[in-house]
């Protein structure tokens, strides 16, 4: 088994018994997967509280922004979730798509496909549907969709330039994505790198911002946006597992950022033809140099 494959089976196992714990001990830990903190809760999640869609029995705490709020989903959009959850994302995404367009979640762990489809049903949708698959090689056909959406997933899988690519071939022409992720500004501790834990709570499988955004523009995007861009800070006693006193405060002390970062950008389309957002309208906390950003 090579390494990708030990990896993405590490995240679905973790993310398996995840599926049966409660939000509380999810959004007190790292994405769920490490030892919960005694000291913050919250450490990466937002508040979908008072969103408009949101289903609390969907919400098992394991996002890093809330992307939907960025994604500029309209009526009839077909949008596709990646690494759908519980179907938190979808839901509030069908109520901006409403009964006419179509919502797909995409998951890899089966035990989340279930609960998806439990609270779908407990919701009468029918126009929200979850498929089983990898997000590096999606089920989904050519140039589906309007919209792609993603909280906190990106991270996880060993290869996201890979990613990236999918989702410019599933977005329609003049399609756009709102993702929040994970990136790193400086270099982890090696214990925190190497840790399996540590990658399934979304923190040794980020990746530099630079190179996060420069894969986005290789791929062919344009209008790259940071839409949001928060400092996430782990407590001392999730640290505790992994370094010495010294290295934690050197660790805390030194150049080294974790972020959670929302981004924006566009698929383009054929020459004269109108973009489906005012990109003025769009939210920004920075811009890739040189990417066409309005």
């Amino acid at each position: 088994m090579n390494q990708e494959e030990t990896l993405k089976n590490v995240v679905r196992e973790r993310y398996a018994k995840i599926a049966e714990q409660g939000k509380a001990e999810n959004a007190s830990s790292c994405c769920g997967a490490t030892t919960p903190s005694n000291k913050v809760y919250n450490i990466m999640m937002d508040d979908y509280t008072g969103t408009e869609g949101y289903l609390e029995d969907a919400d098992l705490g394991l996002g890093c922004g809330l992307p939907t709020q960025f994604a500029h989903i309209q009526k009839g959009d077909t949008v596709i979730d990646l690494g759908s959850g519980a179907g938190n994302d979808c839901f509030v995404a069908r109520h901006e798509t409403g009964s006419e367009g179509k919502v797909i979640g995409i998951d890899f762990t089966p035990a989340m496909i279930n609960k998806a489809r439990q609270n779908a049903e407990k919701l009468g949708y029918n126009n929200v549907e979850f498929r089983e698959g990898d997000i590096d090689e999606m089920p989904v056909n050519d140039e589906v969709a309007d919209v792609v959406v993603s909280n906190c997933v990106l991270n996880l899988v060993p290869n996201k330039e890979k990613v990236i690519k999918e989702i410019f071939r599933v977005l329609k022409p003049r399609g756009h994505f709102s993702i929040s992720d994970i990136v790193l500004v400086g270099d982890l501790p090696e214990a925190l790198r190497q840790d399996a834990e540590m990658y399934a709570g979304c923190v040794a499988g980020a990746i530099q911002k630079a190179d996060y955004l420069s894969y986005i523009e290789q791929a062919g995007f344009r209008g790259i946006l940071v839409q949001k861009e928060k400092i996430i800070v782990i407590p001392e006693d999730i640290l505790e597992k992994y370094l010495s006193k010294e290295e934690i405060i050197a660790f805390q002390n030194g150049d080294t950022g974790i972020f959670s970062i929302t981004v924006f950008a566009q698929k383009p389309g054929e020459k004269g033809t109108e973009d489906r957002i005012n990109h003025e309208n769009l939210q920004s906390g920075g811009c890739l140099p040189n990417s066409g950003c309005c």
